[in-house]
């Protein structure tokens, strides 16, 4: 008996010891954007399938690394996200928030994230203040933000000569940052802000504000709003000849879908700012034809795109960590480097920012289109340390003066 105990006892601890007993973490994803408003297109069910699809490619179940993905709909709304995150947090053992966009929303599940201790990697909201004032130790901002949308379409508008500009702001803190960060590029460029009105969100008529934006005289009227308030601003404008007249559009913030769901006859000619588009290269022609089949032929978002991403970078963290302890997996995310087929390779810096080449594009006309999905011609590549706001400007605590 004593023998046979010893050998069990011997058998156990060579179990516990090897490399698939010592891996086996169990990781709660949760994807937390809208799903049924104005930003579903661009995030909702598209941003799960992205997660999936970084588990799978990541092999996570091969490397002992069980994920779990769940998903909600925060209604773009600060106090519902904020009930779910904290949920989700305390009762139902999520580890990482992924997504959020609406950046309200966004900074609220910030601070809980923070206060919980736990991961929350955003892809879906703008502001550029989740890396500035706002930024925490427990934040990674992975997509685009503010700045980089700014430096991007407002930088590349201003240099064509529109030198002038008046705003239709989303009234709520992704518009605020937009204008705000937008309008500092153009009066470092020589340009002049001539007006600004605030737009509600979600909105459905801009007529007045399209007037008024007219009345301006201004020769760029930019859209600092995005998704749906974006596509019926566009739309609306058509209706009043904006364009016609004259006066340019700056989508400050325009998604593939967006694109999509205006056709090319209206959106022709638009200059926007990604940091992913799915036919940039083979790689991302590749995934995005993986994710097409799994979304109902729908092409990614640049914020689908980002969670993919987010999510490869992190199980990449908890396997060298063979940990889920949230500072061992931060710092180590910030330590390696990343790199994956839809963003190359990049950084994740001290502020929570992560660093990548972000694109300029303009719209094609339809005569130039091979066929849906096919709607974007490059401009120009922004390397990230010109995209990005310098850590010499920032205003986050974490960065050392």
């Amino acid at each position: 008996m004593k023998l046979k105990t010893i050998l069990a006892t011997t058998a156990l601890a060579a179990l516990m010891a090897s490399p698939a007993f010592a891996q086996q973490i169990a990781v709660k994803l949760g994807v937390l954007n809208d799903r049924s408003g104005l930003y579903a297109d661009l995030t909702g069910e598209g941003s799960v399938v992205a997660a999936k699809l970084a588990v799978e490619d990541f092999k996570a179940a091969e490397k002992g690394i069980k994920v779990e993905i769940v998903s909600a709909d925060h209604q773009n709304k600060p106090d519902v996200g904020s009930n779910i995150a904290r949920q989700w947090y305390d009762q139902d053992g999520v580890d990482v928030i992924l997504d959020v966009p609406t950046s309200s929303v966004a900074l609220a599940i910030n601070q809980i994230t923070k206060d919980k201790n736990k991961i929350m990697l955003n892809s879906g909201a703008a502001a550029s203040d989740l890396t500035g004032k706002a930024c925490t130790p427990n934040t990674i901002h992975w997509t685009y933000d503010t700045y980089a949308l700014a430096q991007g379409t407002g930088g590349a508008m201003v240099k064509a000569g529109g030198d002038s500009w008046f705003f239709l702001t989303a009234d709520y803190a992704f518009g605020h940052a937009l204008e705000r960060d937008t309008a500092a590029i153009v009066t470092k460029n020589g340009g002049k802000v001539l007006g600004a009105v605030r737009t509600p969100f979600p909105g459905t008529d801009f007529s007045s504000f399209l007037l008024q934006a007219q009345a301006s005289k201004a020769k760029v009227i930019g859209l600092a709003n995005a998704g749906g308030d974006t596509i019926n601003s566009i739309k609306q404008a058509g209706e009043f000849g904006i364009v016609a007249g004259g006066q340019k559009l700056a989508g400050l913030l325009v998604f593939v879908t967006d694109v999509n769901a205006l056709g090319l006859q209206t959106a022709q000619g638009l200059v926007l700012t990604e940091s992913f588009y799915w036919d940039r290269d083979e790689g991302t022609r590749a995934w995005s034809q993986r994710f097409a089949k799994a979304h109902n032929g729908n092409m990614p978002s640049m914020v689908q795109a980002g969670v993919y991403s987010s999510v490869l970078h992190y199980l990449k963290a908890v396997e060298a960590t063979k940990s889920k302890d949230t500072a061992t997996v931060l710092a180590k995310m910030k330590e390696l480097p990343t790199d994956d087929p839809l963003f190359g390779k990049g950084t994740v810096r001290v502020d929570g920012r992560k660093m990548h080449d972000m694109y300029l594009y303009e719209v094609k006309k339809p005569s130039e289109s091979k066929g849906k999905w096919d709607y974007y011609k490059q401009i120009a590549v922004l390397p990230a340390e010109q995209a990005f706001r310098p850590l010499s400007e920032s205003e986050c605590p974490l960065v050392k003066k």
